[in-house]
């Protein structure tokens, strides 16, 4: 593990060496590996739903259109041939919080974590992960501390 997550509280440093890992796999060209789908499915959802969130409104600072995100799902999709669209629609509303449960199953947690890495990668457009991983932690740590 990279001594740059030692800051982190202990239960995200796995996380989010695995997020930086399958970010610099997809950016490679490949598979993302299943490091990152074998953490806890709560705290890893949690951790990558912020950053895209995150990330959604850094790109978008005047608010999100419904054209917004459209673009990030197709360019999601288009930067990442195994994408499955459903997947990739489900966690930007997931992310945005306006995800409707209609009583179907959700993705299973390795796929929702390798299509979150693959948005996630799109979004950052070349950037380095580890900011965004630092900013959605210390935002989830206040948001906790709030509670």
């Amino acid at each position: 593990m990279n001594n740059s997550w030692r800051p982190l509280p202990p239960p995200a440093r796995p996380i989010a060496a695995a997020t930086a890992e399958a970010v610099t796999a997809i950016r490679e060209g490949n598979e993302p590996s299943g490091d990152l789908g074998a953490q806890d499915p709560a705290q890893t959802g949690l951790i990558l739903g912020t950053v895209v969130r995150l990330l959604l409104e850094d790109g978008n600072p005047d608010g999100l259109t419904a054209d917004d995100v459209r673009t990030a799902l197709a360019g999601c999709v288009r930067s990442w041939p195994a994408a499955d669209p459903q997947v990739v629609l489900w966690l930007l509303a997931g992310a945005l919080g306006v995800l409707e449960e209609d009583g179907s199953p959700a993705p299973k947690p390795d796929v929702l974590a390798r299509h979150a890495v693959a948005l996630i990668n799109h979004l950052l457009a070349g950037r380095p992960v580890e900011p965004w991983l630092t900013a959605a932690l210390a935002e989830i740590q206040r948001a906790q501390l709030h509670d």
